[in-house]
């Protein structure tokens, strides 16, 4: 091996367990968002959803079905890029949050119309999806500052 060969593996065995965990766990999550994308295509499954549920997807404009996509997707990438160790995860993991906060802007304008969400709904739909977004451009960038990813 070459000696940029040994730095590499060097650095590879330093990464922490944890780095491997947060980001094996953060991709399902942005896989399962996309398969929830997917699905909402289909008109029969959005029929068989709850009232809220449906008030979201039938009324959701072009641009926040964009913002969607851009954070299940972007989030899927953000996260094969993480784990990688390719740096572009940063650049993907913005996507994705500016993603999250324009589809966020939407949900929140139907979650304060006459339809009544519970505080569970809340936090699935709104708050987790911002939370987690901007938890991994915050990791993204920590395992920067730790050499984990270049």
């Amino acid at each position: 091996m070459t000696g940029g060969g040994l730095v590499n593996d060097k650095t590879a065995a330093n990464v922490h367990w944890s780095f491997w965990l947060i980001g094996t766990l953060t991709l399902i999550w942005n896989v399962l968002g996309g398969v929830n994308y997917i699905m909402q295509m289909d008109a029969d499954i959005v029929a068989s959803l709850p009232e809220t549920h449906r008030a979201i997807i039938v009324g959701r404009p072009a641009w926040a079905t964009g913002g969607f996509a851009f954070t299940v997707f972007g989030g899927a990438l953000g996260c094969l890029l993480l784990l990688f160790r390719n740096k572009a995860a940063l650049y993907v993991f913005v996507v994705s949050l500016l993603g999250v906060i324009v589809t966020s802007a939407h949900t929140i304008r139907v979650a304060r119309s006459t339809i009544e969400f519970s505080l569970a709904e809340i936090f699935v739909m709104i708050l987790s999806p911002i939370i987690v977004a901007a938890f991994l451009l915050w990791y993204a960038k920590q395992a920067q500052k730790k050499t984990w990813i270049r």
